[in-house]
């Protein structure tokens, strides 16, 4: 019983390290990705039109939706639709909370879920091989472009999120209160710090390099089977988001101890 359990903690340490190994590795050579062939370009440039610009319409509907619904249900309330509350309310739920994390959601749903099927099958068709066998380090040659090009997208689209996402809030609210939205946006910028700006994007660049890390790790885990392709999807779906929360929450608890200090 206990030298089962010892078994099963060495492999789940073993396994964490190795994870951390790779994570430094993809991190260390993404430094030197000036360095690479024309092959990287392509590759970046490929994932940010697939993460960044194919994702735009849903990205639009979700925070136009977000936006709209929150004033819709806060109208419901005594005294929402007044006061600088209103704009505190919105900067905070859309642009620290919602914004990054709908975003990185459907990041993961779309383009980390394609990098780990894409490299897992890659990886049976022995594409890899071809790679090692000219020289090339594949991790490096097909996951820090990738690694680029989400977390840049992911930047991009959260700031994209955020403003669909207000101007969705301030569309329905205009009609509302019956007050112009010029006068909601003045209201929204005046009441709109550069620490929230400063949350939102930290959020949105590390959701994006723990997307990319993780889809990237699972599409290498892929070994023979083509049946361990979408395992290595799932897993890599799963772990994004749960990792995604934690950071979210640790994000959260590191703001908030700023401001108390």
């Amino acid at each position: 019983m206990l030298g089962s359990l010892g078994q099963s903690v060495m492999r789940k340490a073993s396994s964490l390290m190795y994870a951390l190994e790779f994570s430094l590795f993809l991190m260390k050579e993404t430094l030197f990705f000036h360095r690479r062939k024309r092959i990287g370009i392509r590759v970046l440039v490929m994932q940010i039109l697939f993460t960044g610009v194919e994702a735009l319409a849903i990205v639009s509907l979700l925070s136009l939706g977000i936006g709209a619904v929150i004033i819709i249900q806060g109208a419901q309330l005594p005294q929402f639709l007044s006061g600088d509350l209103l704009y505190r309310i919105l900067i905070i739920v859309i642009t620290r909370e919602l914004g990054p994390l709908l975003t990185a959601f459907v990041v993961i749903a779309r383009s980390g879920s394609a990098i780990s099927t894409e490299l897992g099958n890659m990886v049976v068709s022995h594409e890899m091989e071809a790679y090692l066998s000219v020289g090339i380090h594949p991790v490096a040659q097909l996951g820090v472009p990738r690694l680029l090009g989400v977390t840049l997208s992911m930047v991009l689209l959260t700031v994209y999120s955020n403003v669909m996402g207000l101007l969705g809030s301030v569309g329905v609210s205009s009609l509302i209160t019956h007050v112009r939205a010029a006068d909601h946006f003045a209201a929204l910028f005046a009441n709109m710090h550069f620490a929230d700006v400063a949350v939102s994007l930290t959020k949105a660049f590390v959701f994006g390099v723990i997307i990319a890390i993780t889809s990237v790790f699972h599409g290498f885990q892929v070994q023979r089977a083509v049946t361990e392709v979408p395992v290595q999807t799932i897993r890599s779906i799963g772990r994004s988001i749960v990792f995604c929360i934690i950071a979210d929450g640790l994000i959260i608890l590191l703001t908030a101890l700023g401001v108390a200090s």
